[in-house]
């Protein structure tokens, strides 16, 4: 494969992950519940001046939630493509999967507290 195939390819899969991100902003309400978290996060560390090792946990939550939500949307709609009347065993696979989005945001959110905890301290002068 010579090196422009190489990079439209690559390219191409890019625009397919974009598009798929794009997919979870527009039809999944639970994905733009994190994105306003990931924004408010984010506003939150620059305000606060969060060192570069709390950037790195922060972002490692962030991207833990993101991912999981990703995997859990592919899931359902590959599971309603293959059966879209109800399976009780489709319906344990989703529930397993968003159970999987639930840990991954209850890990971002102490990973937050633990994070900014001593910032809000601070600024509250304890």
């Amino acid at each position: 494969m010579s090196a422009i195939r190489y990079l439209v390819s690559r390219l191409d899969s890019m625009g397919h992950a974009l598009r798929g991100l794009g997919l979870l902003l527009v039809s999944e309400p639970n994905a733009r519940i994190h994105g306003a978290a990931t924004v408010a996060v984010c506003a939150a560390g620059f305000y606060f001046g969060v060192t570069g090792m709390d950037w790195r946990w922060l972002t490692l939550a962030i991207s833990a939630v993101w991912a999981a939500e990703a995997i859990n949307t592919a899931l359902e709609l590959l599971a309603d493509a293959v059966s879209p009347d109800h399976h009780p065993l489709i319906g344990k696979a989703k529930d397993a999967a968003a159970a999987a989005v639930l840990v991954a945001a209850i890990a971002a959110s102490v990973i937050g507290g633990l994070v900014f905890w001593p910032y809000l301290a601070t600024r509250a002068g304890g």
